[in-house]
């Protein structure tokens, strides 16, 4: 058996990152790859605005190298990742974004710029150029009778090359796109409080669409209790960035089977690491920690969990990295 060999970020972590959140990192790194080594598939959950800080870059190489097997991510994730890849040079970084008055804060929504942290998405570029495309493939569908999913229908999107005439960064950075080609699960579940799910809604409203068009939130439910069955014989691990409904919905799918379905057989998840800067307090789901997912039938007393309390901006490209060898 051959043995890996570990690139330079990857032996500067396992140098330096020694104690504390830091060795958290490498510590929930060497157990993912474990996971993967003994045939356990992985979800990953993306939570907050890492389309637009630009994850893709090496998520798509997880994806690529079959790093990861399933995705929960939120609406705006589903649609940023396409937003960049097809209107790159029109955002703008505001760095003083802290500075900012309400009186400064209006004039950037004048522009068409919605501020996201220290990045504006441009509204012109970015929302409306996929709407234009993205509601005729709608609009197909539904004169044929048929129903799809919210990343299926950007699969669609992303795979018929309409978009090409508009890319602005190297395909192989949209981690959506290298999802597309593998046809990767997702689960988006909210997806209707996205740009898109909002355009969607205004659709229906007007009499355009028929909200059956789009599959639901029960029905990615449905889908992902399948998929956990079909899949955890060897463990599912669960590795999420960020915290609300991205996470929390799709790590409920193992106490529904195990207690609504009634399925005492159903495995917990296998591992399980969040990485998140929401602090332990009254209520936050997002600052919980993990052992207290054991007593809502989610994870065992025996699986392997990991916290980093960090920057996910910074804390997941270094997890990634080293998973990838780097």
């Amino acid at each position: 058996m051959t043995m890996k060999t570990k690139g330079a970020i990857s032996n500067f972590i396992e140098k330096y990152y020694l104690h504390f959140n830091a060795a958290a990192i490498v510590d929930a790194a060497k157990a993912y790859e474990e996971q993967l080594a003994g045939g356990a598939k992985m979800l990953v959950s993306l939570a907050g605005a890492m389309s637009t800080a630009e994850l893709g870059k090496i998520f798509s190489e997880m994806i690529r190298q079959d790093k990861v097997q399933i995705i929960s991510c939120t609406g705006a994730n589903l649609e940023e990742d396409i937003m960049n890849l097809v209107a790159h040079s029109h955002y703008k970084r505001v760095p003083n974004y802290r500075d900012l008055t309400p009186k400064d804060e209006w004039e950037l929504l004048e522009k068409g710029l919605n501020r996201v942290t220290d990045t504006c998405i441009p509204e012109e570029e970015a929302f409306r150029r996929l709407q234009e495309h993205i509601f005729k493939i709608w609009k197909d569908a539904e004169d044929k009778g048929e129903r799809y999913f919210p990343h299926e229908f950007m699969y669609k999107m992303l795979l018929s090359g309409v978009l090409e005439q508009y890319y602005e960064i190297d395909i192989k950075d949209s981690w959506m796109y290298a999802a597309a080609e593998k046809n990767l699960p997702i689960v988006v579940p909210g997806w209707e409080d996205s740009t898109m799910g909002n355009i969607f809604a205004s659709y229906v409203l007007k009499g355009e669409l028929k909200a059956s068009t789009m599959k639901s939130g029960i029905e990615y439910m449905t889908f992902l209790a399948d998929w956990y069955t079909d899949n955890s014989k060897n463990g599912i691990g669960f590795f999420q960035i960020g915290g609300g409904i991205a996470g929390d919905f799709p790590i409920c799918v193992v106490p529904m089977l195990y207690q609504d379905m009634e399925r005492p057989d159903t495995p917990f998840w296998s591992y399980f690491c969040q990485i998140s800067d929401s602090t332990t307090s009254y209520g936050s789901y997002s600052g919980a920690v993990p052992n207290e997912k054991i007593t809502w039938g989610k994870l065992d007393i025996d699986t392997p969990k990991f916290i980093i309390e960090s920057d996910a901006t910074i804390v997941a490209p270094l997890l990634f990295a080293y998973i990838l060898d780097m």
